[in-house]
């Protein structure tokens, strides 16, 4: 009687567990997966990774790119301390330091080199990847040392030393002359620029792509921003008419 209690019990507990949909024989946890769900399973993982990672590089670039900002503004500190000192002179130098066996040589880094030390990472775009930036240390271009070299700057250097015969003064006041002639000069085309079209820095090279592939740089304000190809095509047009006289900048 026991067992068949037992046996009766024992089936009705089976039964209970199948219309409650607890059958143990063919419970789904010892299901496997069919090769179908397994691709599906794949497959959305895929889109999942496809999604995520441009995502991702965008976060990247765009932090690479508010960090050239900073460090630009950082720059320009110093700039605007060397101005202070020198009766609001423009720095005088190369626009890229060269490079050396022994390290880089000139430039806005080593003439900075006491307001700041030529190893700080603000030298150093967060996108510049390239190893000749590291050889002339700096990822920067120094627009200034460029526009001294303009025909009007040059024109106006070359009266200057015509109207000091040779021997009338020592060589070394000479080039101090020469120097602070061409930083005023400079300084004061850029000076006079109301549209803000030439940086005082900006990158050596196009770091920053968002489809125009544009430069950030730093104007004599202290403002920074990114350079699209629009503003270097107006700077274009202003060098231009510069060179013809018709622009604003600084008279010799």
């Amino acid at each position: 009687m026991l067992g068949r209690a037992t046996s009766r019990r024992g089936g009705t507990v089976a039964n209970a567990s199948r219309r409650r949909g607890f059958d143990f024989a063919e419970s789904p946890s010892h299901r496997a997966f069919t090769i179908i769900e397994l691709l599906v399973v794949i497959g959305v993982i895929g889109i999942l990774l496809g999604l995520i990672f441009p995502g991702l590089g965008l976060l990247r670039r765009s932090a690479q790119n508010t960090q050239c900002l900073s460090n630009l503004r950082q720059l320009w500190t110093p700039i605007e301390a060397y101005r202070s000192a020198h009766r609001g002179l423009l720095p005088n130098c190369e626009f890229l330091p060269a490079a050396s066996a022994t390290g880089p040589i000139g430039g806005l880094p080593t003439l900075l080199s006491g307001y700041l030390p030529q190893d700080c990472d603000c030298w150093f775009c967060a996108a510049d990847h390239d190893e000749s930036s590291r050889e002339t240390g700096t990822s920067y271009f120094y627009l200034p040392g460029l526009l001294k070299f303009t025909p009007e700057v040059q024109l106006a250097v070359a009266q200057m030393l015509a109207s000091h015969p040779p021997g009338s003064i020592p060589q070394k006041e000479l080039d101090r002359k020469q120097r602070e002639l061409e930083s005023k000069l400079v300084g004061a085309f850029i000076g006079n620029d109301p549209k803000s079209l030439y940086p005082l820095l900006l990158d050596s090279a196009d770091r920053h792509g968002h489809g125009r592939n544009p430069r950030n740089g730093v104007f004599v304000d202290g403002s920074a921003r990114e350079l699209t190809t629009v503003d270097e095509e107006d700077a274009e047009e202003e060098a231009g008419n510069q060179e013809t006289g018709i622009g604003h900048g600084a008279t010799p």
